[in-house]
């Protein structure tokens, strides 16, 4: 089975997180996206995170059973509250094929984490073994192609631009400006 990844904090969880998922597994290969709710990105400030029980909570309501008409299915994860912390994507994809060698990984994310990548643990390995689906988001006005070549790594398995993805203009960021005025 072909399983996408898509991490997050997901505080708070919104459409835009919902319906991408939806809009990935329905148009690409995947059979399956599982929203792996992050209890704690090592790249974000720890103090703006709401309790990572309520975050996975509203994250298991807004997506419901999570069955397409497809046959396809989304699902949300707490496999991260079960790894050491802080976690990595790099640990979490090992973990994930030391417990589930059956089914091929592939990691979700937006074009503003493609910009930052070099910042990620083991962002090599990710590159090297992993294919990565980028959805667009505003950003530096690079191109993706760009943003790979300056990643400075010849052994790439597969990064591919989900150029036909919605753009959603919503973000957790601003929700939580708008909850905090």
């Amino acid at each position: 089975m072909k399983i996408g990844i898509y991490g997050g904090s997901f505080n708070p969880i919104h459409f835009g997180h919902t319906g991408l998922a939806q809009w990935v597994v329905e148009n690409t290969d995947l059979d399956e996206v599982w929203l792996m709710v992050s209890p704690n990105n090592p790249l974000k400030d720890a103090s703006i995170l709401a309790d990572e029980q309520k975050r996975l909570a509203a994250a298991k309501e807004a997506i419901g059973d999570g069955r397409l008409a497809s046959g396809k299915r989304i699902i949300v994860s707490d496999f991260e509250f079960t790894l050491p912390r802080p976690n990595y994507t790099a640990n979490t994809l090992r973990e994930l094929q030391k417990q589930y060698p059956q089914h091929e990984f592939t990691l979700i994310i937006g074009e503003d984490n493609l910009e930052i990548f070099p910042k990620w643990r083991e962002y090599t390995y990710l590159l090297e073994n992993f294919r990565i689906l980028v959805y667009p988001r505003k950003g530096s006005g690079k191109s993706v192609e760009q943003m790979i070549k300056e990643l400075g790594t010849t052994h790439i398995k597969e990064v591919q631009l989900l150029a036909n993805a919605p753009y959603f203009e919503i973000s957790s960021t601003e929700l939580r400006k708008n909850l905090h005025n």
